[in-house]
């Protein structure tokens, strides 16, 4: 249980960008991803900006090699689950034992949607091949059928922190001695359904969302998937390149505090975050960096803010919310922000938190503004926080030179 986890591989696509160095790019020159929805069908088209990927399921088809048909949901996981696996270079992979970990909220739900729409329509009509994969699990399974891994393949589905308890379970599997690779993380298309029930909750942002700020209205919705290769000490040691860095801590906890609504004194944030640096050995003044939760509701930042002032006050590290970037992409939010994260730590970088204008009342700091690089930074926070109560931090360490 003492070795270390390595982050060996990233990947992901969102709505600014359909791979890893196309979304750092516009991290750095603060171009966001959130516009008029284009593909999805929606009687909400001209109300609610989202951030779309930028691409057709024609055109995901293409990139993915997936045929035609196949959910949404499915092509932008196995794009981002690819180059994670790719980027990590390793040799003689299926000689490893590995596993893929993925997260996800609405599985195949966009097909489902579509043979739902012809079959009211006419009850004879609606192609049943568009149902076979609406579970979430199935998702995964073709993704990993894909990828070529057999040895251990698993589903998580906890809301908003979907993807990070992936994440911690893979890593938890290679320090138990059952796997030496997992690409864990997550994937979620938009839908229709997911749509309008946020729209029902009275959270959607009408405008381009402000995470963080005193006057924020709500969330912008997103999609997209994120990945990272974890593995053992003894695939890091026979790797020809560095990792990007170690997942050095990471906790779950859960404040069962309402359905939807995170407690107003953010108990299970706190635990979360106090939970993983705990187990990273990390005091708070060690993270130079928190990738914020962040989501732009006025319950979820302030339950945030309220813990993260619990925890670290008086000295507060640089914090921003990428989700004013990619939306809030729910099951896949906490895998593309681990990516960021990683990318973070590695190259020393801080994103802006887009659009923020007036700190808080009640929370005696403000996020990052502007795109900085930090050499020194050696320890980012990377918070998730599902409905449920659900919360899930993970800390990405700096690898000594």
């Amino acid at each position: 249980m003492s070795q270390t986890v390595f982050v060996a591989g990233v990947g992901v696509i969102s709505g600014i960008g359909n791979n890893t160095a196309k979304c750092l790019s516009a991290l750095e020159n603060s171009r966001a991803g959130i516009d008029k929805i284009r593909y999805l069908d929606t009687v909400h088209k001209d109300t609610f900006p989202v951030a779309e990927v930028k691409l057709s399921n024609d055109e995901l088809a293409a990139l993915s090699d997936f045929a035609p048909g196949i959910s949404r949901t499915a092509m932008l996981s196995l794009i981002a689950a690819r180059e994670a696996l790719h980027s990590a270079k390793i040799e003689n992979f299926s000689s490893w034992r590995t596993g893929f970990i993925s997260a996800n909220t609405v599985g195949g739900m966009d097909k489902t949607e579509d043979f739902f729409t012809q079959f009211m329509a006419n009850p004879k009509a609606g192609r049943l091949r568009n149902v076979v994969n609406h579970e979430c699990g199935k998702i995964t399974e073709l993704v990993a059928d894909q990828l070529g891994i057999k040895n251990y393949v698993s589903t998580i589905s906890t809301a908003c922190s979907s993807s990070a308890n992936a994440i911690m379970y893979g890593a938890r599997l290679i320090k138990n001695n059952i796997l030496d690779v997992v690409i864990a993380g997550g994937t979620d298309a938009l839908t229709r359904f997911t749509l309008n029930g946020f729209n029902t909750l009275m959270i959607l942002d009408s405008e381009y969302c402000q995470p963080f700020d005193a006057n924020r209205r709500g969330l912008n919705l997103g999609e997209g998937a994120g990945y990272v290769t974890l593995v053992s000490e003894r695939v890091a040691a026979s790797l020809k390149t560095s990792p990007y860095c170690a997942l050095s801590g990471y906790c779950n906890a859960n404040d069962a505090y309402h359905q939807t609504a995170s407690s107003p004194d953010g108990t299970g944030s706190y635990m979360a975050m106090q939970g993983a640096l705990k187990m990273s050995s990390l005091n708070p003044g060690d993270i130079g960096y928190i990738n914020l939760h962040g989501t732009g509701t006025q319950n979820n930042d302030n339950s945030e803010g309220t813990a993260i002032k619990r925890l670290f006050e008086p000295h507060y590290p640089k914090m921003s919310s990428t989700k004013s970037f990619t939306g809030h992409t729910l099951g896949a939010s906490a895998g593309i922000e681990a990516v960021f994260s990683a990318l973070s730590v590695q190259q020393g970088l801080i994103y802006p938190n887009l659009r923020f204008k007036t700190r808080i009342e009640d929370l005696p700091f403000a996020p990052e503004t502007s795109f900085t690089r930090q050499p020194e930074l050696k320890h980012v926070l990377s918070n998730s926080f599902g409905f449920g109560g659900n919360c899930s931090s993970l800390i990405f360490s700096k690898l000594q030179d």
